[in-house]
């Protein structure tokens, strides 16, 4: 991972007030800003809601603070990027589950809620989003960026396609129509898996990258991650796009990468984050049409998103405690245990941690 410098934290430190109720009350008592407390006299309920993808590794998660922070509770509402950080936005949750980073315009309202410094971001998540279809008697096609973008702007209608079939030598192929699969809901998923398109296929793909599905496309959509999985385990010929940790039996898609086709797998996706570089806000800069060898390239980093100030001092120790429990090893190894993911690496945890450790309280 390269890291572009994001300054000292002193940085973080500016005096800004924090107006919601669901970061806190006011009490504006205990340490100064970016004083790190105690993991484990952290005490009280965390609040966050966000990413579908982050369900499995969420629930290791808060299970697994616990043994450093026993007083701590955290409750998350897998509701979706975008509501997650609507949500986060409107004072419904102390911190947000995203696999999008926050836009200008989401940046510039968090300024009026969090104060001037805004919010900042944590890669916390990293996992390859599986291209997955149900097709019987076939676990595994090869497909490059051009021949994904066709099917799912609905312009290769058949498995048997002959731009299929070419990268396929040797693999019965059925005749069977493609149903496209796709979220219904404002998704950090769909931003993820459209900003490859975008970036890999060219001309085949001409949506740009988007967070809502498309509406010119007819297609099948479900709410979440968990919907679009199991419309598509439920429906004959269906491709969708998904959180690989999630897709369970449906087969997968080889992505064409250079003159190779790569499978996912939580290395695969690791090598294509730390040949990217991070901002100062903490998101990263994916290369999504690398043709470097071994690189995943449908790449899903999701994120916790924080206040750089919360009014009182118990959501601060709060999110910082579950922050700091979130990146280390024992919870990146409990995130790749329960939900496959692949572990942050440690140029990235520094850089968590120093963000974290700067978390202040207003006054």
């Amino acid at each position: 991972m390269k890291l572009k410098r994001f300054g000292t934290a002193a940085a973080f430190l500016a005096a800004g007030a924090l107006t919601l109720s669901a970061c806190g009350g006011g009490d504006t008592s205990g340490s100064e800003g970016g004083e790190s407390a105690d993991a484990g006299s952290a005490a009280g309920t965390l609040i966050g809601g966000g990413a579908s993808s982050q369900e499995s590794a969420m629930t290791a998660w808060t299970q697994g603070v616990t043994e450093v922070s026993p007083d701590l509770t955290v409750n998350y509402d897998p509701v979706g990027s975008g509501a997650g950080r609507e949500g986060f936005l409107a004072g419904q949750y102390s911190f947000a589950g995203s696999d999008a980073a926050m836009d200008e315009e989401e940046q510039a309202s968090a300024e009026e809620i969090c104060g001037p410094e805004g919010v900042f971001h944590v890669p916390s998540y990293i996992s390859p989003v599986a291209v997955a279809f149900n097709l019987e008697g076939v676990d595994t096609v090869n497909m490059d960026a051009e021949t994904i973008a066709q099917v799912f702007a609905g312009e290769i209608t058949t498995w048997n396609d002959e731009k299929i079939a070419e990268q396929n030598e040797g693999t019965e192929l059925p005749d069977t129509p493609i149903t496209v699969v796709h979220r219904a809901d404002d998704s950090g998923t769909t931003e993820n898996f459209t900003a490859y398109l975008t970036e890999a296929a060219g001309d085949a793909w001409e949506y740009d990258e988007v967070e809502t599905w498309p509406s010119e496309i007819a297609a099948e959509s479900a709410q979440q991650t968990s919907g679009v999985v199991s419309l598509a385990g439920s429906t004959d010929g269906a491709i969708t796009y998904a959180d690989a940790s999630q897709v369970g039996e449906l087969g997968t898609v080889a992505v064409g990468v250079g003159d190779e086709y790569v499978e996912y797998s939580a290395d695969a996706a690791s090598a294509a984050v730390d040949a990217s570089e991070q901002n100062e806000d903490g998101s990263v800069e994916l290369d999504r049409s690398t043709e470097e060898a071994g690189v995943y390239p449908i790449v899903l980093v999701s994120y916790h998103i924080y206040c750089q100030q919360y009014q009182d001092q118990e959501t601060a120790d709060l999110a910082k405690a579950f922050g700091e429990y979130v990146i280390s090893e024992e919870g990146q190894q409990a995130a790749a245990d329960s939900a496959g993911s692949a572990p942050i690496s440690e140029d990235t945890r520094s850089a968590a941690a120093e963000r974290l450790g700067a978390i202040a309280v207003q006054g």
